[in-house]
């Protein structure tokens, strides 16, 4: 697969799995709209990684170590998201874990970082375009 066929693959995944966001908040389904939020930004960040790199993303799911792996310069307004993000990443977590997660993610909770979630998600679009 060529560059340019791997970064609109991980593109399109990514806009597959927003439409997704939103239909399990409007289902409330909170933590699982967060989950999929982070494998939103997880896989842009591995498309960008790509554009830059011209080779496979690592295979890790730290948003902030993919977007350090791709030289990428942000914000600490942008790392204190991705770290939040990462969190969202809860299916290898412990159960303990996982239950305070579940308590954490309200409506208004999670209306929140969906919307920190979209703006990310147009941020990284938009440095894909260029």
């Amino acid at each position: 697969m060529e560059q340019k066929d791997m970064i609109n693959h991980w593109i399109e995944s990514a806009e597959q799995d927003y439409i997704a966001i939103e239909h399990l908040f409007e289902k409330k389904d909170y933590s699982w709209s967060l989950f999929v939020g982070h494998l939103v930004i997880e896989k842009l960040l591995k498309a960008y990684y790509i554009k830059i790199k011209n080779e496979q993303p690592p295979y890790i799911h730290n948003l902030l170590r993919i977007a350090d792996k791709a030289e990428l310069k942000l914000t600490e307004t942008q790392m204190d998201d991705l770290t939040v993000i990462t969190s969202f990443n809860i299916e290898a977590r412990y159960e303990d874990y996982k239950a305070e997660f579940y308590k954490k993610c309200t409506s208004n909770y999670t209306n929140i970082w969906n919307k920190k979630i979209k703006e990310n998600k147009l941020w990284l679009k938009q440095l894909l375009q260029k």
